[in-house]
């Protein structure tokens, strides 16, 4: 019965991880990728030259940004302006870092790409013991960057949870 449960719990984890890299390639009608440039720190701390948009952030402002939203100790209305489309479910915030917590998973934030009007987090994730690098991709709404609302879903989803927002 052990053997059974960890092959499902294995199966479930690389099921999560190929999603979650799969949706920063998806298409969303709430982003509009363009041409690709690679960021440095020192060149992601200089602004924007679209003055609609925040400065780019560094890997390190969108690592604690991610942090945060997955952080279940962190208050839920202090999350909710930095996930996209949490408006349309004041909870999805909270279920996002409750169903990270619940299956375990790190996810840590090491380069930065910007497509426009989003930038993709690379992201190292840590699943069960298994590391695989994945896109986290983040849009400007409002004036700042947030966790892409397609991508946040795609989790729940993956973790067997739901949310109005994703429907």
């Amino acid at each position: 019965m052990k053997l059974r449960k960890t092959g499902r719990i294995a199966i479930a984890a690389l099921a999560v991880v190929a999603a979650l890299g799969m949706t920063a390639c998806s298409d969303d009608k709430d982003s509009k990728p363009a041409a690709k440039t690679s960021t440095s720190a020192k060149a992601s701390a200089s602004a924007s030259t679209n003055t609609n948009l925040p400065p780019t952030p560094t890997s390190a402002e969108l690592n604690a940004q991610l942090q945060r939203a997955l952080d279940p100790s962190v208050p839920n209305s202090e999350k909710l302006d930095g996930v996209q489309g949490a408006q349309a479910d004041p909870e999805l915030p909270n279920r996002l870092a409750e169903a990270a917590k619940g299956a375990n998973i790190t996810i840590t934030v090491t380069d930065v790409n910007t497509f426009g009007d989003s930038v993709n987090a690379k992201a190292k994730v840590v699943l069960n013991g298994q590391e695989n690098v994945i896109d986290v991709p983040f849009v400007a709404e409002d004036g700042k960057w947030k966790i892409q609302k397609a991508w946040a879903c795609t989790m729940l989803t993956n973790l067997g949870q739901q949310s109005a927002a994703c429907s």
